[in-house]
C-alpha cells in the first residue's frame, strides 16, 4: 500500500526516472543521476530505500541484485505528485492552477486536448443539480 508521505523533489525524480526505466537496478539509477546533479550512489540508494518503505517502489532480485520498480506508472506517480502539491500548497484548491494556466497563455494543442477531456470527465461525475 503507497503511503500517502510527501516526497520530497529529490525523491520524486528518482521515482520517475524508475517508473520510466524500470524495473532497473541501483547503479542504473545512480549513474543517470551523477550525470544530471551529482548524487552519489549511497544518495540514491538511500533515497530508493526511503521510496520502497513508503510503498512507492517494490523490489525483487535477479541475477543476485535488487531492481526496483514503481508502484504506479509514470502517469500515476505525477498525478499523485501533483495531487499532494494541491493539497499541501494550495489547501486544496484548484483555482490558483486554473489561473496560472490562463496567465500563462502559451498552452500546447495537446495540452489544451487533455485539459478539455479532463473538464468533459468532471462534467460526466457530477449529479445534475
Amino acid at each position: 500500500m503507497i503511503t500517502p508521505h510527501p516526497t520530497g523533489s529529490q525523491e520524486l525524480a528518482i521515482l520517475r526516472y524508475v517508473a520510466e526505466h524500470g524495473p532497473v537496478g541501483v547503479g542504473a539509477v545512480a549513474e543517470a543521476f551523477a550525470a544530471e546533479s551529482g548524487l552519489a550512489r549511497s544518495t540514491v540508494l538511500t533515497v530508493m530505500e526511503r521510496l520502497r518503505r513508503k510503498g512507492h517502489l517494490t523490489r525483487r532480485k535477479s541475477a543476485g541484485v535488487y531492481v526496483y520498480r514503481a508502484a504506479l506508472d509514470g502517469r500515476g506517480v505525477m498525478s499523485r505528485a501533483v495531487g499532494q502539491f494541491i493539497e499541501r500548497s494550495l489547501r486544496g484548491s484548484l483555482s490558483p492552477i486554473a489561473a496560472y494556466l490562463a496567465d500563462r497563455g502559451a498552452v500546447s494543442a495537446d495540452e489544451l486536448a487533455e485539459l478539455e477531456q479532463a473538464v468533459r470527465a468532471l462534467r460526466s461525475r457530477k449529479a445534475p443539480r
